[in-house]
């Protein structure tokens, strides 16, 4: 069940708002103090399955989910792959005692951008979350080291390495992008605010890397994930 937190330091005003989503009580309340501790974040809700966090997600639209993988009810990897379709704004991290390849590579291939080992010590959440929301990639250095030895020798193609993937939304508005539409034009054609154009954009970045227009259009295209004679 999702619930929400009381008590701990008044948040700053633009403080970081987050879901945590972790079925062991001792390890969640954890995690809370932690969170709740620092003045600039803010947590919404906490919840313990797949259904309350996605009851939690929905109503409470924070800027970072955190969340485990092993659930009651269902995998972590089902979560993130729903919230980075329907809620693409949102920052996603998992914070899970998994670290094997399937688990890592499918956990970024459904969108999360941040791994952390629950073994790592000591886990510095506020940091990561901070990374997070600063555009980096928060991954415990096990699992790291781990990515990159197997990518070298070979173990994982390099074709098979973990890549992000667009929604069909974003694959839309880069499409657009691509064709010189102004921000004005792609809401209009998409049937979308003006005002979340530029959120989906910043995702676009983020999942491909880049930091302008350009770029990316270049990777899209180099990827395959766009053609401009669509």
């Amino acid at each position: 069940m999702a619930t929400h937190p009381a008590g701990g330091p008044a948040p700053h005003p633009r403080a970081i708002t987050i879901v945590l989503v972790e079925d062991d009580p001792p390890t969640r309340e954890h995690l809370a103090a932690c969170l709740r501790a620092d003045p600039g974040i803010e947590l919404l809700a906490t919840a313990d399955s797949l259904a309350s966090a996605r009851t939690a997600c929905e109503q409470a639209m924070p800027a970072v989910l955190i969340t485990d993988l092993r659930l009651p009810d269902g995998h972590g990897t089902t979560l993130i792959r729903e919230v980075r379709a329907s809620l693409p704004a949102i920052e996603i991290m998992v914070i899970s005692v998994l670290g094997d390849e399937d688990s890592v590579v499918a956990a970024i291939r459904a969108g999360a951008s941040g791994y952390i080992l629950k073994d790592s010590a000591p886990i510095d959440l506020v940091a990561a979350v901070q990374d997070l929301i600063a555009g980096r990639s928060p991954i415990s250095a096990a699992i790291a080291r781990y990515i990159i030895r197997r990518v070298q020798d070979g173990s994982i193609p390099a074709a098979e390495a973990p890549r992000p993937l667009l929604t069909p939304r974003e694959t839309d508005i880069l499409w657009g992008i691509a064709k010189g539409f102004t921000y004005n034009d792609i809401a209009d054609r998409l049937g979308l605010s003006r005002m979340t154009v530029p959120t989906h954009i910043k995702n676009i970045y983020r999942k491909l890397e880049v930091n302008s227009r350009s770029e990316a259009v270049f990777e899209a295209i180099e990827r395959k994930l766009i053609r401009l004679g669509d």
